[in-house]
């Protein structure tokens, strides 16, 4: 009987002990440092936001287990975000001015120009104010929005009306290149200067193009952060962008090459 019992009091702890060292395996083997994906986040300018979107379900497709994240909007904004600590493995800008921001903060090294692009004036289905060209902006009776000035489409607007001698007061000025189109689309102006690229992805207005756009052309640099909390991961990224599968999404939306 003595010995019966020894035995049961040995077996059970060992048991106890096994069954416990099984569970903290199956513990690791669900963590987030052992499994899940992996984390790439993006900081990209509005005007990205159809073609990046597409870029990174690529990406994705390409490197199984990366998840990534975009957050998409104001270049000024996008820069000023990332110089006041937000957590970013790329930074695409639609302007050399806004990416200066971030170099100049030493949180970028080298950026690249992957695009161009370029402005077109939008209007309504039917053009209703029968708006022809930039000219026609300048008349009080024609409705226009237009970028804010410090940001990268507001910065081009400023260039090209400058260029053809033109004084606009719009009845809106809106924070962001999609902001702007959105105003088109509603129908609550008769005109906006946004991009070609957004004009042809939005399907519901007009572009019409304009010879002062090329004094007001824009360029798009991308960099890797140097504080990227994947940077392999980033740096495999801006390379994707640069590839012939990037530069074949940007230019079929209407993007230029550098």
């Amino acid at each position: 009987m003595y010995r019966r019992l020894t035995r049961w009091a040995l077996t059970v702890p060992l048991a106890v002990g096994l069954l416990a060292g099984a569970t903290a395996c199956g513990s690791d083997d669900d963590s987030p440092s052992s499994g899940g994906d992996k984390k790439l986040t993006v900081f990209a300018a509005a005007s990205l936001t159809g073609t990046f979107t597409e870029i990174g379900r690529k990406f994705e497709a390409a490197h199984p287990g990366v998840k990534v994240t975009f957050n998409f909007g104001s270049s000024a904004t996008l820069a000023q975000q990332i110089t006041q600590g937000a957590p970013v493995d790329v930074f695409a800008s639609a302007s050399p001015a806004t990416m200066k921001t971030v170099t100049d903060a030493s949180l970028a090294a080298s950026p690249t120009t992957f695009v161009r692009n370029k402005l077109q004036i939008a209007v309504p289905t039917g053009n209703p104010a029968k708006v022809d060209d930039l000219a026609d902006l300048a008349s009080p009776k024609v409705k226009v929005a237009l970028c804010a000035e410090q940001v990268p489409c507001g910065a081009a607007a400023v260039k090209a009306l400058a260029a053809a001698g033109l004084t606009v007061k719009p009845v809106t000025l809106e924070q962001d290149v999609k902001a702007t189109l959105t105003k088109v689309e509603l129908g609550e102006v008769d005109a906006a200067l946004v991009y070609k690229t957004d004009v042809l992805a939005s399907g519901k207005v007009t572009g019409i193009a304009f010879p002062e756009a090329d004094k007001a052309i824009n360029d798009y640099p991308i960099s890797a952060l140097t504080k990227a909390g994947s940077p392999d991961l980033a740096k495999q990224f801006v390379d994707f962008v640069l590839s012939p599968d990037g530069v074949t999404v940007l230019t079929q939306a209407g993007f230029d090459k550098p």
